[in-house]
C-alpha cells in the first residue's frame, strides 16, 4: 500500500511478450447482454478470461457452447471455449490473481428505488482476490458517484488497498445494443474515465485492445451521467412521439406519413417512431436512476424524465384500448376473444423481454379474459415462463388458418422474419403499432 502504480498493462499485447509471460487474466462479472460479448471479445484479441455469473443455468449453457445472446453465436461462443482461454463459472475461487476485471451486473429498480445489490455484492466478491496493480472498471448504468462513492470503498474494505493508489478504478458505461447489425461492440466509440490519471490511463488502455475507438473523459460521474443522458434523451423523445400518436389518432390524421415527411429535414429533427411503449433496461429504468438522484441529492424533480415515464409506462393501456374500441366495431369483448400477437420481445429481431410492452399487452388482455396466441420465433417457452406473472399464453405458429381464426392480431415488436403480406391478406383485423402492415383492414396506432 502506499505506492502509486501507473497503468499496467505493460505486456506487448494481451497474448503476453516474446519472453513466454501468460496472457493477462479478465475477469468479467455477469455473462447477459453486455458481459458475455465483452468476454468473448477479450478471449478473440489473446486475454485469459473467466466469465463469471451466479446463475448456473447460465454458466451451464455456456460450458456447452450454447449461446442464449443474439449477438453471439453458438459458434462463436463454440470457438472461444476451444482456445481453453474462457472460462464460464460460478466459482469464486476461479476469480483469483486477475488483472482486470469488468463489472456487468444487472441495476434494476425496486419500487422506484435504485438497487445496486448487484454491484455491491460483485464488488464485494472481487474485493477478496484483488491485487496490487490490477483494474476494476463499472459498466452498469447507475447514477453519477457509484463508482468513486460506492465501488471503491467495497473493493478497499475487502482488500485493504486504495482506490487510485493501489489499484485502478474506473467506469465505463455500456454501450451495447441487442440485434443492432450496424453497430456491435467493437465498432461503437467507448466512453472510458478513471478515479484518476493513472487509473484513466489503464482502463483507456485496456479498452484499446478491445474497440476500435475510446472517448476518454475527466472523471467517473462524468461517464456515469453520459450513460444517463443518452437513454434519457430517447425515453423523452419516444414519449413525444407516442403522445403525438395519440392525438393524431383522434384528430384523424396519419402520424407515420407526417413522421415520414418531417424526417426528410436534413437538420433539426431526429426521427423517432411510436410504438406499445418502451422496454429492455436502457428505456424504462436508466432515466429513472437520474430522476431519483436529482430529487434525493437535490431535492428537485426532473420532471422531463417523469412525465416521460407516465407517457410510455402507460402505453400498453392505450393499446388495449385501441384494441377495445375496434372490438366492440365488431360487437365482441375482449372475454372470450381470440387474439393474436405478434412478437413479445421488447425490440426487433432479438429474444429480449426486459421489461417489454408487448408482454405488458399481452398480460393485460389475458387478465381480461382473451384467448391470447402469440407468435415470436425468437422466444422458447423457458424464457416466457420467466418473464410472465399468472397469465397464460399460448405459442402459436404464423399460419392462413392461424390468422383467419383470430378476432384481432396486433403487431407488438416489429421482427423481420414475419410474413406481413400473409397477415395482412389473412387477418379479420390487424392493429399495427410498429407501421409494417399494408392492407384496407389494417389500423395503425
Amino acid at each position: 500500500m502506499g505506492q502509486h502504480l501507473g497503468p499496467v498493462l505493460t505486456l506487448e499485447g494481451p497474448l503476453g511478450n516474446h519472453l513466454g509471460m501468460p496472457p493477462a487474466k479478465v475477469v468479467v462479472v455477469g455473462q447477459g447482454y453486455v458481459g458475455l460479448p465483452l468476454a468473448v471479445r477479450a478471449v478473440e484479441v489473446g486475454y485469459q478470461v473467466v466469465g463469471y455469473d451466479v446463475d448456473p443455468r447460465r454458466v451451464s449453457r455456456l460450458a456447452a457452447a450454447d449461446s442464449y445472446v443474439e449477438d453471439i453465436a453458438s459458434a462463436q461462443l463454440s470457438q472461444a471455449l476451444a482456445t481453453g482461454r474462457y472460462l464460464p463459472t460460478t466459482d469464486p475461487g476461479r476469480l483469483e490473481g486477475f488483472d482486470f476485471a469488468l463489472v456487468t451486473v444487472p441495476t434494476p429498480l425496486k419500487e422506484g428505488i435504485p438497487d445496486l445489490s448487484y454491484i455491491e455484492e460483485a464488488g464485494r466478491t472481487l474485493a477478496g482476490h484483488l491485487k496490487p496493480g490490477a483494474v476494476v472498471v463499472l459498466e452498469s448504468t447507475t447514477y453519477p458517484g457509484t463508482t468513486e462513492e460506492l465501488l471503491a470503498g467495497l473493493l478497499g474494505q475487502g482488500s485493504g488497498l486504495v482506490a487510485g493508489q493501489d489499484f485502478h478504478l474506473g467506469y465505463s458505461p455500456e454501450r451495447i445494443d441487442p440485434g443492432n447489425r450496424h453497430f456491435g461492440l467493437v465498432d461503437t466509440p467507448k466512453v472510458v474515465s478513471g478515479v484518476n490519471g493513472s487509473s484513466l490511463a489503464a482502463v483507456q488502455g485496456f479498452y484499446d485492445t478491445l474497440v476500435a475507438k475510446t472517448v476518454p473523459v475527466s472523471r467517473p460521474r462524468e461517464a456515469e451521467l453520459t450513460k444517463l443522458i443518452e437513454n434519457t434523451f430517447r425515453h423523452v423523445n419516444v414519449a413525444l412521439v407516442n403522445e403525438i400518436a395519440m392525438f393524431a389518432a383522434d384528430l384523424g390524421v396519419d402520424v407515420w406519413e407526417a413522421l415520414d415527411a418531417a424526417a426528410t429535414k436534413p437538420f433539426g429533427f431526429m426521427r423517432f417512431n411510436p410504438g406499445p411503449g418502451v422496454g429492455g433496461h436502457c428505456l424504462p429504468i436508466d432515466p429513472s436512476y437520474l430522476s431519483w438522484h436529482v430529487k434525493t441529492s437535490l431535492g428537485r424533480s426532473f420532471r422531463f424524465v417523469e412525465l416521460a415515464n407516465d407517457v410510455n409506462d402507460h402505453m400498453p393501456d392505450y393499446v388495449v384500448q385501441r384494441l377495445g374500441m375496434a372490438l366492440n366495431r365488431q360487437k365482441r369483448a375482449f372475454n372470450g376473444s381470440r387474439l393474436l400477437l405478434l412478437g413479445l420481445a421488447y425490440k426487433p429481431n432479438t429474444s429480449d423481454m426486459r421489461e417489454s410492452p408487448a408482454l405488458a399487452v399481452a398480460q393485460r388482455l389475458a387478465h381480461l379474459g382473451a384467448d391470447v396466441r402469440y407468435v415470436d420465433d425468437h422466444i422458447g417457452p423457458d424464457d416466457l415462463a420467466a418473464h410472465t406473472t399468472g397469465a397464460r399464453l399460448a405459442r402459436a405458429r404464423l399460419t392462413e388458418d392461424e390468422l383467419e381464426a383470430a378476432d384481432a392480431v396486433v403487431v407488438l415488436t416489429d421482427h423481420d422474419d414475419v410474413d406481413y403480406d400473409l397477415v395482412a391478406s389473412s387477418a379479420r383485423y390487424v392493429l399495427d403499432t410498429r407501421h409494417r402492415c399494408r392492407g384496407g383492414r389494417v389500423e395503425y396506432l
